[in-house]
């Protein structure tokens, strides 16, 4: 195995994306090359760090092993012995092939962050015996791997996952009712939860939490409004571009690496700007008075919260992105500022101005970007506007069709000054250098406001750039995680399943954090598929005394699975011990 490089020119730069990837050789003496894993960017560190990993991996392959076959017809000649057990190898079987690799490592990370004996003390068996705490591990585990619901869980995706073996249970753990029931018993124990997690969070990652993300989004159901106004799902602003759906909007606060501490679930009707003072509140509540930086998008918080934010004794320290509204009103103050240089290619300018500190700062890669895909933009209406005013339409339809155009190209649209005559319906075009110049001025830029006595431009930059990971949080839910479709109806289990998204999160950014440090450029979603790739199979040899050998084994790591379990520091465990049935006679004796 070896690293190989990519290179990939986008928007004037050049990228270098990075795989492992294997010789074989094949039929006809060829060698072709295997992709094994894709790392994405990495720096020159973290790529030396994968040659070694590399090195060790193949010289242990290079070590001769001998094994020794003995056939099913040598025992000729030993003598009656009750502990000798004659195996009909001919007659050997495969059956029950399952995944394994993928629902150990989802375990593993359960038990890491310590939510088997936070669970187990929480959630007591029934008094049939059920184990509820095993029951949302199989429901978190199905989050994460492979999301969908629960009727699908109970009909086909427990029966193809080694879950029994791990837990020691059997398919009364996907049974749908006990499904549905786990769901009502998790939401009263949201607080606990949060409070755990902030520990385990700074046992195994050394978390601080002095600067905290705030940003909402929203989930959509494909259903009727309910009839009961006290329900929470509601017609909304929606992020999802689903406004003829109802949704529930999700609050959510994590660190900068995108480990969560809290969220909550707001009726779909709930305006940004009415949820961060009961959730500075909530804060506070349960982890205490201290110095935080709460960094949020611009539409967050209003100018009475960011009032009472900065009267508060102590005051709460904040770094909001602001609307461009108001970039107008100091844009003659910020002229005679000098740019100061945050990182290379990103300049600030730093303004101070009643009692805050404004942050006006433009990166050259990201204007690059936002000048590209605007030239794109209009080049493309351009070009629509050159066809249509050559076709013979009636106002009406041209209308229409330039509405098309509008809605495929809406930043260009506003460049552009377009004119429809009344009589005839002609399109006459022309090109609005005045909105032009000064959209050229605002790629790129974008006004910050805070009230930190920090006047470090490198570390305001950084603290804003961070929001990027509670933007990305949602990504992971609405995409990895699949939070989308809600099948449930009932409001309390409607919060269960965003309850269950929560803690699937949490151990797909655990095991994103891991990655991070002892494995870059490698996504979680990609580590998962690696494991996933280990299957459990049981091996049955039937005897010459009626009796059966019964050996349940998981299948050998290839290659890259080795390599990775090597960088993350795991070890697969031993394989379960073989099992030997009783003889048939004695199981068929009558009674």
């Amino acid at each position: 195995m070896f690293l190989r490089a990519t290179i990939r020119r986008k928007d004037g730069k050049d990228h270098r994306y990075w795989s492992v990837v294997e010789n074989r050789r094949v039929a006809g003496d060829r060698i072709v090359q295997r992709h094994v894993l894709y790392l994405g960017e990495i720096n020159s560190s973290q790529e030396l760090a994968w040659r070694r990993s590399i090195e060790v991996l193949d010289e242990q392959a290079n070590a001769p092993r001998t094994l020794a076959l003995f056939p099913e017809d040598r025992c000729e000649g030993l003598a009656p012995d009750a502990s000798i057990v004659r195996l009909r190898l001919s007659e050997l079987s495969l059956r029950r092939p399952r995944q394994w690799g993928a629902c150990w490592l989802a375990l593993e990370l359960w038990q890491e962050l310590g939510l088997d004996e936070f669970w187990a003390e929480r959630l007591s068996p029934s008094r049939k015996g059920t184990r509820w705490d095993q029951v949302l591990f199989v429901l978190t585990a199905y989050r994460l791997l492979a999301p969908g619901s629960e009727w699908r869980l109970h009909r086909e995706w427990f029966g193809r996952t080694a879950l029994a073996d791990l837990l020691g249970g059997d398919e009364r753990l996907a049974d749908p009712h006990a499904l549905y029931a786990c769901h009502d018993r998790l939401v009263g124990h949201k607080e606990a939860l949060f409070t755990h997690l902030v520990e385990r969070w700074r046992d195994l990652f050394n978390a601080t939490f002095d600067v905290l993300l705030y940003d909402l989004t929203s989930t959509y159901f494909e259903s009727d409004p309910p009839l009961d106004e006290r329900d929470k799902r509601r017609h909304g602003y929606s992020r999802d571009h689903r406004g003829d759906c109802v949704q529930v909007v999700i609050a959510l606060v994590v660190t900068p690496e995108g480990l969560p501490l809290a969220y909550e679930v707001l009726p779909g009707n709930t305006n940004d700007s009415q949820t961060l003072r009961a959730f500075l509140a909530k804060i506070e509540r349960q982890y205490g008075r201290a110095r935080r930086v709460w960094c949020m998008d611009r539409g967050v918080p209003t100018e009475a919260v960011l009032a009472e934010m900065r009267a508060a004794d102590p005051p709460v320290q904040y770094l909001v992105g602001t609307p461009k509204g108001r970039l107008n009103r100091l844009e003659r103050a910020l002229l005679t500022k000098p740019w100061r240089e945050a990182r290379p290619g990103v300049q600030v300018k730093l303004l101070a101005e009643d009692g805050e500190l404004y942050v006006f700062a433009q990166s050259a890669d990201r204007i690059a970007k936002e000048r590209s895909m605007r030239r794109r933009q209009l080049k493309w209406l351009w070009s629509r506007l050159a066809q249509l005013s050559t076709m013979t339409l009636s106002r009406d339809a041209l209308l229409m069709r330039l509405g098309s155009a509008q809605t495929k190209a809406p930043a260009a649209w506003r460049l552009v000054d377009i004119r429809v005559t009344e009589h005839d319906g002609a399109l006459s075009y022309s090109l609005n250098r005045h909105k032009l110049r000064k959209a050229r001025r605002r790629e790129g830029r974008y006004l910050l406001r805070t009230n930190l006595a920090e006047t470090d431009p490198v570390k305001l930059w950084g603290y804003y750039l961070q929001l990027v990971a509670v933007e990305e949080a949602f990504r992971t839910l609405k995409g990895d995680l699949a939070i989308r479709p809600i099948f449930h109806q009932d409001e309390q289990r409607i919060e269960a399943h965003i309850f269950i998204a929560f803690l699937a999160y949490c151990l797909h950014v655990s095991l994103g954090q891991r990655l991070k440090a002892l494995a870059p450029g490698l996504t979680t979603r990609r580590a998962l598929e690696k494991f996933a790739a280990v299957q459990m199979v049981d091996v049955h040899i039937p005897t010459t005394d009626g009796r059966e050998l019964w050996l349940t084994r998981y299948t050998q790591a290839e290659p890259e699975l080795k390599l990775l379990l090597g960088r993350l520091r795991l070890e697969l465990p031993p394989q379960p011990p073989p099992k030997i049935t009783a003889a048939q006679a004695a199981r068929h004796k009558p009674l």
